[in-house]
């Protein structure tokens, strides 16, 4: 088990005391049986009404409103988490779903809906085409194909990080032959949802102690990869930027059907484009 300090800060900065709209905080990890959240805290300046939910998917979600205009919006959550994801997990797959391709029960159909069908447009079907031949025959191995997708990215997609909001689509991802972590999880989600597989996308925060891995500057970053629900095992975690299963590195904050429902931060202000000088983002992750 390793015991882990994590501190987000967002920093928005104006030239002029502009009004501050409602904003949406994803900020709070999901505590799952590999993951225990033993502290958190949430610091906002200026001080705003602070409401929390969870929306459909079981995310933890603040909700904020300001009174008053101001020159700077910061955020900074701090937490302390306990994760004991094994680096080389097991899976407990059922029988009925080793091979694929597999069948999800009707309860399971109904239940993962919009999270089994691609949600980007491919008229030409083109994604089909190029996920297709992965599979090595039919029946093959579910977990070996999804490892063989998940590495084929790895090796054919370059990372590259980038500054600018938005996310790629596959096509486009497949295009330029490179992306940041969400464009690598986009694509991975839309190909096994081209094969009749469910998936999500998670957001949350990269454990990087030694620097090698993609998609962290340092000991931490925000992070985006996939998860694929097989039946037995449930929702497995699949990042690959950095060719990895299982959640040995990997604190998950948010889950959901698109990537953008899933963004850390969002919101308005009422002002120009002239008003905004700049938006500041670090993560650290720490033992």
């Amino acid at each position: 088990m390793r015991k882990l300090i994590v501190t987000h800060l967002t920093r928005y900065t104006f030239r002029r005391e502009i009004a501050l709209g409602r904003h949406k905080l994803m900020v709070r990890p999901r505590e799952t049986r590999d993951l225990s959240l033993t502290s958190f805290d949430l610091e906002i300046r200026p001080e705003p009404a602070l409401e929390w939910s969870h929306d459909v998917a079981g995310n933890a979600v603040a909700s904020v409103a300001f009174a008053a205009p101001a020159r700077q919006l910061e955020i900074i959550a701090r937490m302390e988490v306990e994760l004991r994801a094994p680096v080389w997990p097991v899976f407990p797959i059922s029988a009925a779903a080793s091979s694929y391709p597999f069948s999800y029960t009707l309860d399971e159909f109904t239940d993962l809906g919009a999270l089994l069908t691609p949600q980007y447009w491919d008229q030409k079907k083109r994604l089909d085409a190029w996920v297709r031949p992965i599979v090595a025959g039919t029946p093959t191995d579910t977990l070996s194909l999804l490892k063989d997708i998940s590495n084929t990215i790895t090796h054919s997609i370059r990372y590259q990080s980038r500054d600018t909001e938005g996310t790629q689509g596959p096509l486009e991802t497949l295009d330029r032959g490179w992306g940041t972590c969400r464009d690598f999880a986009v694509l991975f989600a839309e190909a096994v949802r081209t094969l009749g597989i469910a998936a999500r996308l998670v957001s949350g925060y990269l454990f990087n102690p030694d620097g090698d891995l993609a998609g962290s500057t340092d000991a931490g970053a925000t992070h985006a990869w996939t998860e694929v629900f097989v039946p037995g095992a449930g929702w497995i975690p699949f990042d690959p930027t950095n060719r990895s299963v299982g959640s040995a590195n990997l604190i998950p904050v948010a889950a959901a059907r698109n990537i953008h429902q899933i963004s850390p931060v969002s919101g308005t202000f009422k002002g120009t484009n002239d008003d905004f000088i700049g938006l500041d983002v670090t993560v650290d992750v720490s033992r």
